[in-house]
């Protein structure tokens, strides 16, 4: 993975939430807290920021996990105001007006769409800033909801790959047990991202550095990190296939 001067990204990161507060003239952000890593780093880095009494954190359960008590130990260890709302009501509404069979993935996908316009409800009651947890590795891979949760103002760890995170998590003094637990979205019970992912976060990272950044051939990749040309493959569909996810709607040009 590439190298970074971790204390200078933290400090550019911190700068860059406070400068786009003041740029945007609002009282400060609001954040989805999971109880994930990503949420958590987020929180950490605005408080940095902004100080405590400027962060308002939402906790938005579907299932009532240990990632709720996790979430609530981040807003109790920051200090920030917080709300919790199960949003099983509102998904089990939509469900029920939609009058068709949700497998997982589609109700899941109600569910951060749900978190979203929660979010922007309660930021523009109270002049806020959402502020997004999308990480690199996510983006790149299209593992987020369109207009779900990879919808917000602005994501301080865009480009930041998964395990970078881990890394400015610690030295933020994000807690322990949430570092080291199976990343997850919370869409249903037992779910993990790498089984989702269908690989780890550590070998996808290193794939996508090579892919992305150094521009290597899948070739050299695979055998550089001695894997199969298949898994680096795999990778590589998982961007394509997820590109319209990274830009607006277009439409063909006309009156040309």
């Amino acid at each position: 993975m590439r190298e970074l001067d971790y204390d200078s990204v933290i400090e550019k990161l911190v700068s860059f939430i406070a400068q786009k507060v003041d740029e945007a003239k609002v009282k400060g952000v609001v954040i989805g807290i999971s109880g994930g890593i990503d949420s958590a780093t987020t929180a950490y880095l605005a408080v940095k920021a902004l100080g405590k009494d400027r962060v308002l954190g939402l906790i938005m359960p579907y299932y009532e996990t240990q990632d709720v008590k996790d979430a609530k130990l981040v807003c109790d260890e920051l200090g920030i105001e917080y709300r919790v709302i199960n949003i099983k009501p509102v998904v089990n509404s939509f469900e029920n007006t939609l009058s068709i069979n949700l497998d997982e993935k589609s109700r899941g996908n109600i569910m951060a769409r749900t978190r979203m316009i929660l979010l922007y409800a309660h930021a523009n009651a109270r002049n806020l800033l959402v502020l997004g947890t999308s990480n690199r590795s996510e983006l790149l891979t299209g593992y987020f909801t369109k207009w779900g949760d990879g919808a917000s103002d602005y994501a301080p760890l865009i480009n930041l790959y998964k395990t970078e995170v881990w890394e400015i998590a610690r030295r933020l003094g994000v807690p322990d047990r949430i570092i080291e637990k199976k990343p997850s979205a919370g869409l249903w019970e037992g779910q993990t991202d790498e089984d989702e992912l269908g690989i780890s976060y550590r070998l996808l990272d290193e794939i996508l550095y090579r892919l992305v950044d150094l521009k290597m051939s899948e070739e050299k990749i695979a055998k550089e990190l001695e894997i199969s040309p298949d898994i680096v493959q795999y990778v590589k569909n998982l961007m394509q296939k997820s590109t319209h996810k990274r830009r607006l709607p277009v439409g063909p040009e006309v009156g040309l």
